[in-house]
């Protein structure tokens, strides 16, 4: 049976750090010694100019790419993905700014695409799978999300692109254990559902998982951001605090306009 809990940690403690990452394709540098720190119950806001290397940074997070240089921590321990399995192997999920959900299928067989729950005994060893089971713990979790929907059984195809998004969110949140990563998730989203995963996002973060935001959206960025990691050039330009820095100074910060040394002390998050 697959377990929903996720563990707490004493803030601030430092969930996942990056040190010095590099990635070239050719003689392109896509990163270029790179930091980054994300703390226990907080939402960290990823931002950056095309080319800034905040893809990068989180493809190698994720798993998705492999670094030339550098180190990635997790939990304190150094950790060397070769794939997005190795990343969800340790806990950490991403949601696709193009959603990775079946749409034929219910909400309830999205949730648990690629880990259906099988049946005990030897049905279990034959393949069958427990959908009872399944419904019951899609049911559970996305009630304590606050996701609402009416049928777990309805297919993914019946729902809004708000709703399509909350199931990937709702998805990751019921697998992950250390990190939730999201790609531009508000994208392509009306005024309306767009708050509705803007929501969400909230509600995962405090049931005790960190989570990544990769948003060019900055309304939302500072609706929700305890922090903002700017990238800049490959690197981590500046990490601030957006209850203490106009969103003008911030994308000034992002763009090269304004340096960080003219910014006030406390706009910076440590």
């Amino acid at each position: 049976m697959t377990s929903f809990t996720t563990p707490t940690y004493p803030s601030p403690q430092i969930v996942m750090q990056a040190k010095g990452l590099v990635k070239r394709y050719g003689q392109v540098t896509a990163l270029d010694g790179a930091d980054f720190e994300l703390r226990a119950g907080e939402i960290l806001a990823v931002i950056g100019d095309n080319g800034a290397g905040k893809s990068s940074l989180i493809k190698c997070l994720s798993g998705a790419t492999i670094p030339d240089e550098g180190e990635i921590h997790l939990d304190g321990k150094v950790i060397n993905f070769r794939s997005p399995i190795d990343a969800r192997l340790s806990g950490i999920e991403t949601v696709y700014q193009d959603l990775a959900v079946a749409p034929a299928m219910s909400i309830a067989e999205n949730l648990f695409l690629g880990r259906e729950l099988r049946r005990s005994g030897l049905l279990g060893l034959l393949g069958f799978i427990d959908k009872k089971k399944m419904l019951e713990e899609s049911i559970s979790r996305m009630n304590d999300l606050k996701v609402g929907i009416r049928s777990m059984t309805q297919a993914v195809e019946t729902l809004s692109g708000g709703q399509r998004q909350c199931v990937a969110v709702g998805r990751a949140a019921a697998f992950a254990q250390h990190v939730v990563i999201m790609d531009e998730p508000t994208a392509a989203l009306g005024v309306k559902e767009g708050n509705m995963v803007l929501e969400l996002i909230r509600r995962v973060r405090d049931k005790g998982l960190p989570v990544v935001l990769i948003s060019h959206n900055m309304p939302h960025v500072f609706e929700v951001a305890d922090r903002i990691h700017i990238a800049r050039l490959g690197k981590r330009a500046a990490v601030v605090n957006p209850k203490k820095i106009s969103m003008s100074d911030t994308v000034a910060v992002m763009t090269g306009a304004k340096s960080v040394s003219d910014l006030p002390e406390d706009v910076l998050a440590h």
